[in-house]
C-alpha cells in the first residue's frame, strides 16, 4: 500500500528466498487506525513479530494481541485479508504462522 495518503499508512510484503513473506505495516500518523485492512497472499493467523508501540519499547502496547486471524474478504489483489490495529507512530511486522 502506497496511495494511502489520507491515512498516511504504508504497508509492503518482504520475501524471503525460501517464499516465505513478512509484512509490514507503517502508521505515520498519531491516530491509531482501527480495524485497517489489508490483503494478504496467505489464510491462516498472521503472529506480530515486532510492534514499535509495544510495552517494551515504552510503547503503549496497541496492537493485535500478538496475531490475527485473516477474513475471507478480499482486498489490494488479495482473496483474504487482515484488519489490523495499527498503533500511532508506529511499524508492525507480521508473519504467517506456521504449524
Amino acid at each position: 500500500i502506497g496511495d494511502d495518503a489520507t491515512n498516511s499508512v504504508y504497508a509492503w510484503l518482504r520475501w524471503s528466498k525460501a517464499g516465505k513473506p513478512v509484512l509490514v505495516v507503517a502508521n505515520f500518523t498519531p491516530v491509531p487506525r482501527e480495524a485497517y485492512r489489508i490483503g494478504v497472499p496467505f489464510a491462516g493467523a498472521w503472529q506480530e513479530v515486532i510492534n514499535s508501540d509495544a510495552g517494551i519499547y515504552a510503547g503503549s502496547n496497541y496492537g493485535n494481541g500478538g496475531a490475527v486471524l485473516t477474513d475471507e474478504v478480499a482486498s489490494h489483489g488479495q482473496t483474504v485479508s487482515l484488519a489490523l490495529n495499527l498503533p500511532p507512530l508506529a511499524v508492525l511486522i507480521l508473519r504467517p504462522q506456521e504449524g
